[in-house]
């Protein structure tokens, strides 16, 4: 009888689901499962407040000042029309499909760039701090470039632009304006007053001897950079909802300048001579191997995946949002936006050569932050309006880096309060101040040494562990419960392999070295510092991930000028080879 008599069935209590929920209430949010390998209940988390905070916020990092300094040139230097080939084959195959991993596994396991791997693979946990510690470093190279920006734009509210002219206090002998002058003489030891504002009125370098000699803070600079702290920290203590409001000018502004500059320097004498310069096809150059490198290093630095941005940007998307057409969007106007940027830029660098009498090559040699600050400021001062024209020009820079800075502290946030959630949870208004005041002062130190070989590491790390570790069925499976659809196999085969190998080649071949650089480092170096310039130093000397400012010569002089000979040799001490 007992063995075969029903017993009464008891009812456990009923118990909340497992779901996350938005703090909006949002119905269709409320569905949403657990993602396989949680447990108990998923704290409530914060949402866009709408989806287009969400692109622009995307767009706005995607886009940065690598756009409009870097891609140009790179362009030009590696084939012009030639090199779009190269770079749409590394965009397709390398940069949109990490682009597209890192929301995928974002928008579905809800957390930032460190907690996310104990859903992943715990072992690799260290990829989220390396990633934290990147996006610091360039945040504090963004809040510089920026500070030297509002310096310009400061002094841009004048009659007559100061970096025009060569009767100001801190010009030289050597200042030649060939604008104003006729039957001007142009020698090796000339120089433009645009250069000599750059170098001398704003990063007073000629009061360093070198790297040794760091010298005062500039108390003009100290308050530009304060005004940009308060900006960046005002626009994301409150998380995603008050940051994407920001963005949306931020992100948006910049292309209304760059359609006013493209109208302007079409119209200027020369400026076709530019764009011939910059499209005009080189096919020999497709068969060097360094313009397969220059392309994959710009498409993937210009998408930016492996600084924790992306993941943590989904991680605020609704649970069915479609990132997959967000991925190929987003990529698709950062691709065009490098194009449109290299056709301003050109029309400058046209009109310049047009009015020094000179090559387009011979004025295009400036990179980086001089092609900003020096040549393209110094056309802006021989445009009539050239007030105008400066003031939107260095507005568009702040606007530019201002979400590339907005994106990377927010990726650190989120990865720090989803670590330490019940530590920081109600803290994020302290966490945010500590982060945007940090030493940016040695902003030099860390583009040189802090950035381009260790992201790279970090995202071939990362792809290894969700294609390989994680699995690639699990991870579709993901992503079909998110989308409704699985990835195709074109997909699967980037993710499992040529993403990975576009990585390792890119990593690998920049492993050109001097051992000579090797002591030089450890000559300057001591203690933990060691670590973090040698460990990213050895592969990023030669790959030009970041391109050095024009005035590094005054940095390395003291280097250039040292007979080796004479040189003490102390490199056993840091464990690099003694010569």
């Amino acid at each position: 009888l007992l063995l075969f008599t029903p017993s009464p069935t008891i009812q456990p209590p009923t118990l909340p689901s497992p779901v996350a929920c938005n703090s909006n209430g949002d119905a269709n949010e409320l569905q949403r499962p657990l993602p396989s390998g949680t447990c108990g209940l998923q704290l409530p988390r914060e949402n866009w407040g709408k989806k287009a905070d969400f692109l622009f916020s995307v767009i706005g990092y995607a886009v940065d000042l690598g756009n409009v300094w870097r891609f140009p040139y790179i362009c030009y230097q590696n084939g012009g029309g030639a090199f779009l080939i190269p770079y749409l084959l590394m965009a397709v195959f390398g940069g949109i499909p990490l682009f597209y991993m890192e929301l995928a596994i974002g928008q579905y396991h809800r957390n930032g760039a460190i907690s996310i791997w104990r859903k992943i693979c715990p072992i690799f946990k260290g990829i989220g701090y390396a990633i934290c510690i990147i996006s610091l470093f360039v945040a504090f190279y963004y809040n510089t470039i920026m500070s030297w920006a509002v310096y310009y734009l400061y002094f841009s509210f004048t009659t007559e632009l100061p970096w025009a002219r060569c009767n100001n206090g801190w010009n030289t002998l050597n200042c030649t304006n060939y604008f104003h002058k006729k039957n001007t003489t142009w020698t090796k030891s000339s120089t433009s007053p645009a250069e000599e504002f750059f170098t001398r009125k704003v990063l007073q370098v000629h009061r360093s001897s070198g790297l040794g000699d760091l010298g005062g803070v500039s108390w003009q600079l100290a308050l530009c950079l304060l005004f940009i702290f308060t900006v960046v920290y005002f626009s994301i203590w409150k998380g995603v909802k008050t940051s994407g409001k920001v963005v949306r000018v931020t992100a948006t502004f910049p292309y209304v300048v760059l359609v006013i500059l493209l109208i302007r320097g079409a119209t200027l004498p020369g400026a076709w001579r530019g764009i011939l310069f910059y499209i005009k096809p080189e096919w020999s150059k497709l068969l060097t191997r360094q313009v397969w490198v220059d392309a994959a290093a710009q498409v993937f630095f210009s998408l930016g995946p492996g600084f924790g941005v992306l993941l943590a940007f989904a991680s605020y998307n609704k649970f069915n949002n479609n990132f997959y057409k967000d991925a190929l969007v987003t990529s698709a106007i950062n691709c065009m936006t490098s194009l449109f940027s290299g056709c301003v830029i050109f029309t400058v660098l046209g009109y310049m050569a047009e009015m020094r009498n000179e090559k387009v090559e011979d004025v295009a040699k400036d990179t980086g932050a001089s092609l900003l600050f020096i040549t393209y400021a110094e056309a802006i001062a021989t445009m009539p309006g050239s007030t105008f024209f400066a003031i939107i020009f260095f507005v568009m820079l702040i606007t530019l880096g201002l979400d590339s800075t907005f994106a990377g502290l927010e990726g650190v946030v989120t990865a720090v309060l989803d670590e330490y959630a019940e530590l920081l949870r109600n803290r994020r208004e302290w966490l945010v101040l500590g982060l945007v005041i940090g030493g940016a002062y040695v902003v030099k130190l860390f583009e040189e040494y802090a950035t381009g070989a260790a992201v790279i590491t970090v995202v071939f790390l990362e792809a290894i562990a969700v294609s390989w570790f994680y699995g690639m069925k699990r991870f579709c499976r993901d992503i079909k419960e998110m989308l409704g659809f699985s990835p195709g196999w074109f997909w699967q085969i980037c993710w499992v392999a040529i993403s990975p190998i576009f990585l390792m080649v890119r990593l690998t071949s920049g492993l050109r070295f001097s051992l000579w650089h090797c002591v030089w480092v450890c000559e300057r170096s001591s203690g933990t510092y060691v670590l973090i310039k040698m460990s990213t130093y050895l592969p990023f000397k030669h790959s030009q991930e970041i391109p050095p400012l024009n005035f590094h010569h005054h940095l390395y002089e003291d280097l250039a000028n040292c007979p080796r000979s004479n040189v003490k040799i102390t490199s056993h001490r840091f464990g690099c080879p003694v010569l």
